[in-house]
């Protein structure tokens, strides 16, 4: 079980992500969603339509687990995306939604998986000790409905993910973590994955 953070804590935390990735390229303009997990019942998570790189601790709300929002203002349009994510997996701490090109190019470019092989920074994901790995992420179709689209997600984490992320097609990647720090560094390890597997398809297109 992860033990979460004191919302002033978890609001902190989100602000400086959010600032770190927009400084990235990763969350352009008032894209993405963001969130850490409070305790057993809570989370925190940035308001709808906040621009991700100019947050305050004002841009941060609570939502319960379910994903209905505990403080008067709106959440993202996502948040049963991250909620679902907290109640299937009790040790999740974080959970990090952005919009880089890569990772957006790469899910229109592939069908239903990304394929990832041979790449030594695989070894950042738990479970991955070598750089002879092959994972598969899962990339699904974008939908306007949320409930919808939780639905597939849900299927795919009843069947235990390779690795703690998931893309969706045209629009960006879901990672997460036990803490905000780990969440951080699978989201970085992520984005060194996808320019990798970019570039590579740029040499070896003919």
């Amino acid at each position: 079980m992860s033990p979460g953070l004191p919302f002033p804590q978890a609001a902190a935390a989100l602000v400086e992500i959010g600032r770190d990735a927009y400084g990235r390229g990763w969350l352009p303009a008032t894209s993405g969603n963001l969130s850490c997990r409070i305790d057993d019942h809570t989370a925190a998570i940035t308001v709808s339509g906040r621009h991700k790189g100019r947050l305050s601790i004002a841009d941060i709300m609570r939502v319960d687990l379910e994903g209905r929002a505990l403080d008067p203002q709106r959440p993202s349009a996502e948040t049963l995306l991250h909620t679902q994510l907290y109640r299937h997996f009790p040790g999740v701490g974080a959970v990090l939604h952005t919009h880089s090109v890569n990772a957006t190019v790469l899910s229109r470019l592939v069908g239903e998986a990304l394929s990832l092989n041979d790449l030594e920074l695989l070894k950042a994901f738990q479970g991955i000790d070598t750089h002879e790995a092959s994972v598969e992420l899962p990339v699904f179709g974008n939908d306007q409905d949320m409930v919808r689209l939780a639905e597939r997600v849900a299927r795919h984490l009843e069947a235990g993910p390779a690795l703690p992320g998931y893309l969706i097609a045209g629009h960006g990647l879901y990672s997460w973590g036990d803490s905000v720090e780990d969440a951080a560094r699978h989201l970085e390890a992520f984005e060194f994955l996808f320019e990798c597997e970019l570039a590579m398809r740029k040499v070896c297109a003919p």
